[in-house]
């Protein structure tokens, strides 16, 4: 039974359902008697709300109710809440402008939603929105983040006239400023991240119904954290208690972070399930994700190095503006700051100091997005390493090396925020170089330039926290049950979309319990049955809901050994567990653990005075956030007549600890990848400055990565067990990501640096890189 054990290639238990078609989504749920919702979104990106006429609508044909802002108001619905608040930099309170479920006075950007039509069918609905007159006072719009603080800016919210929601300050800017007055070199360059949008496959949906004679709500949509939005809908938004709602995840479609907060269509469904007295379905389409789904990155740093003679890391400091949008999201104030720690990279820089300022703009609401923040200060130290290694003229691996924090180094307390437990880095990179061919790129880049071509080559040495926050991570619970006939079910409070947890936390089953993956059934993803439970984000669930399955098992065996000893007549102290089995020491003689949960519930059979069943939960928190790592290389392309840039080879080795399941990271490396590098190649959420009109609201005009935009990967693995978890594990998810942004993007500047181009920024769009390179200093003379 190896091929169960952990470090086996399981093939994807979930699979199979999946590619049948018999997933359960949210919009595959339909109720008796349910009405269907469909939400009049804003058409400004500022504006006054004079009025709102619904009479015309109300008497159209299929019409269940038409509801407004006023209508919530009147309920005593509250705003959706932000569970991160920060400080400005006098030190008064952040301005948190209220974010209802639907717009009262005024909108603050396109996609805000304004009116609900409940009607019999979703085309009645639609209809009767054509009907609905909105009398708006159009305002000045702001959507750039740099723009919207710069004097005489629109204000997006009257209360807060320079835009600017919070200000921190992180690292000893005494230090800094002493490092950068006695650097031989300093180099700066600011750096534009660009907006982008999630694009889950599965759009958001919810699914609300209330039951009058338990005076409860239950909500249907997909959530990586069915339990903290329960938490969100009692406390801030309802005002009633956690127990009066039900929340459950089916089959989710993707989250990517863009699924971990509370959205005003999930208020909508429960307030008129309750209102209405039937059952209330909202099915976002495509169209709606693009202007409300809580979009990510956005941000503009201006970063600054400062080194000695020998090339050696002496200073860093970077200056963030972070756009939030118009709203503060559930998560929003959240990322710019949580995972800030990383730009300290895997290097010995002593001294860091960072300043980020969130700004409101008349934009989507800003969120976790794969990574979330990892990869904006990922690449924010390695392109800075990038500009220089060419400014001062060392080789760049060189410039990594001379700076990078030794194995004897840890635990490393970096000059920002993190200590890190472990780590090969050195040793990581050269293993990349190798698995790239990196000293066969000379003759690679020399074909290339004989063909009229441009080529680049780049490399990212990354590292993220995951399981976190730190120094302190959250909580996460599970609990092992068995049913009397000996059968296994296996509660856990995160939520798989996509990530293979169904057959990793079953060969965790197997590893703890000796339980074959057909055994045991898996639930999770509905507060009614599962006792407690944080989510699924910041790649956590291995380091946080595995530690709490193996803590949940160890007590269900430790239970288990005393019940086994009375079964066969020893001393509990001489029964040993393993591979599924207790037996007597020095004997032959044991019992299977499934036999045991049997007799668990047979009293004529059981331990006197011992409680029946066979059952244990956990609440655990790891000792300690883990750092997964890596190092990434990256070959481009680019056609100098057309500026279409290609991929050419990919290769990335990733240290997360002990691997569970090599074909599932793989799997998650490659979507990473994916995510990254569609970023760095043409993903963007644009805006019209004039009106703050979305120009990229469908895939007509936003660019997606496709399977045929990449070359194979080649993926290889440098694992250093983490301490801070029992299985040794570090996050994996979203390690793709982190690295794939700065690595593309360090190779398409390398690609044009022949050209006298010092820096080209994001994202590298045909067009763009025709414009660039059309324009290049090497061009014009």
């Amino acid at each position: 039974m190896r091929e169960f054990a952990l470090g086996s290639s399981l093939p994807r238990i979930e699979d199979p359902q999946l590619l049948r078609g018999q997933g359960r989504y949210t919009d595959d749920i339909s109720l008796p008697g349910q009405v269907h919702l469909y939400v009049l979104r804003s058409v400004h990106a500022a504006a006054l709300i004079r009025g709102i006429d619904i009479a015309a609508a109300r008497s159209a044909p299929g019409i269940v109710a038409v509801a407004t802002g006023a209508d919530l108001l009147a309920d005593a619905v509250g705003s959706l809440p932000a569970r991160v608040r920060r400080k400005r930099a006098d030190g008064a309170p952040s301005f948190h402008p209220p974010y209802r479920a639907l717009a009262t006075e005024r909108v603050a950007m396109v996609g805000d939603p304004v009116c609900a039509i409940f009607a019999e069918t979703l085309a009645a609905a639609k209809d009767a929105a054509e009907r609905v007159a909105i009398d708006y006072a159009p305002l000045p719009s702001v959507t750039d983040v740099a723009a919207a603080v710069a004097p005489g800016a629109p204000a997006v919210w009257p209360q807060c006239a320079d835009n600017i929601c919070f200000r921190e300050d992180v690292g000893d800017r005494a230090a800094v400023d002493a490092a950068f007055a006695i650097a031989r070199h300093v180099v700066r360059q600011r750096l534009v991240i660009s907006r982008v949008a999630v694009n889950s496959m599965e759009p958001r949906m919810a699914l609300g119904a209330w039951d009058a004679r338990e005076a409860r709500y239950t909500l249907y949509s997909g959530m990586q954290a069915p339990h903290l939005t329960r938490a969100d809908l009692a406390e801030f938004v309802f005002k009633e208690p956690a127990s009066a709602f039900r929340c459950v995840s089916p089959d989710v479609g993707g989250g990517f972070g863009m699924k971990g907060g509370l959205y005003p269509e999930q208020v909508i469904v429960l307030w008129a399930a309750r209102k209405l007295g039937r059952p209330v379905k909202w099915t976002g389409e495509r169209g709606d994700a693009f202007i409300s789904d809580f979009q990510a990155r956005d941000n503009v740093s201006d970063v600054a190095l400062a080194l000695d003679a020998a090339g050696r890391f002496l200073a860093l400091r970077v200056e963030t503006l972070a756009s939030l949008g118009a709203y503060v999201s559930t998560n929003g104030a959240g990322v710019p700051l949580n995972n800030i720690g990383g730009l300290a990279g895997t290097y010995t820089t002593p001294a860091i100091h960072v300043g980020v300022t969130g700004v409101y703009t008349n934009a989507s609401p800003t969120g976790p997005y794969r990574g979330a923040g990892r990869p904006e200060a990922s690449y924010c130290i390695e392109r800075i390493i990038d500009i220089a290694a060419a400014e001062i003229g060392i080789d760049r691996i060189e410039l990594r090396r001379r700076n990078m924090i030794p194995p004897s180094a840890m635990p490393f307390k970096t000059g920002l925020v993190y200590t890190y437990d472990c780590g090969a880095f050195a040793q990581t990179m050269d293993m990349t170089l190798e698995l790239a061919d990196w000293k066969g790129a000379q003759r690679r880049r020399a074909r290339a330039r004989a063909a009229g071509r441009l080529y680049g080559l780049g490399v990212a040495s990354v590292i993220e926290i995951a399981g976190g926050p730190f120094p302190r991570p959250f909580e996460e619970g599970a609990e092992v049950r068995f049913e009397p006939t000996g059968s296994a079910t296996i509660l856990v409070g995160s939520h798989s979309h996509g990530q293979g947890h169904e057959t990793s936390l079953r060969q965790i089953a197997f590893h703890a319990l000796g339980l074959r993956p057909h055994e045991v059934r898996l639930v999770c993803g509905d507060t009614d049955q599962v006792f407690h439970g944080r989510g699924t984000f910041g790649s956590r669930t291995m380091a946080s809901g595995g530690a709490a399955l193996m803590r949940a098992a160890q007590r269900v065996i430790e239970k288990g050994k005393h019940i086994a000893a009375h079964v066969l007549e020893a001393d509990a102290g001489d029964i040993a567990f393993a591979g599924g089995r207790f037996s007597v020491a020095g004997t032959d003689r044991g019992i299977d653990l499934v036999e045991v949960a049997r007799i668990s519930y047979q009293p004529q059979r059981m331990v006197r005075d011992m409680e029946p069943g066979l059952q244990a939960n956990a609440i655990v928190i790891p000792d300690g956030a883990n750092f997964p790592n890596g190092c990434h290389v990256c070959e481009v392309d680019i056609d100098p007549e057309t500026g279409i840039a290609a991929i050419l080879r990919y290769a990335v080795v990733d240290d997360v600890g002990v691997t569970v399941n090599p074909m599932l990271l793989k799997g998650q490396v490659h979507g990473g990848i994916a995510m990254g590098a569609g970023q760095a190649m043409g993903e963007v959420v644009r805006y019209d400055a004039d009106n703050g009109q979305p120009v990229t609201a469908s895939f007509m005009d936003y660019w997606m990565p496709r399977a045929d935009d990449f070359p194979a990967l080649i993926v290889g693995s440098n694992d250093v067990p983490t301490r801070n978890n029992p299985l040794g594990v570090k996050g994996a998810g979203e390690a793709g990501a982190v690295g794939a942004l700065p690595a593309v993007l360090n190779a398409v500047n390398d690609a044009l640096s022949p050209l006298g181009i010092r820096h080209f920024e994001m994202p590298a769009s045909p067009e763009r890189l025709w414009r660039a390179i059309a324009q290049a200093p090497a061009r014009r003379r």
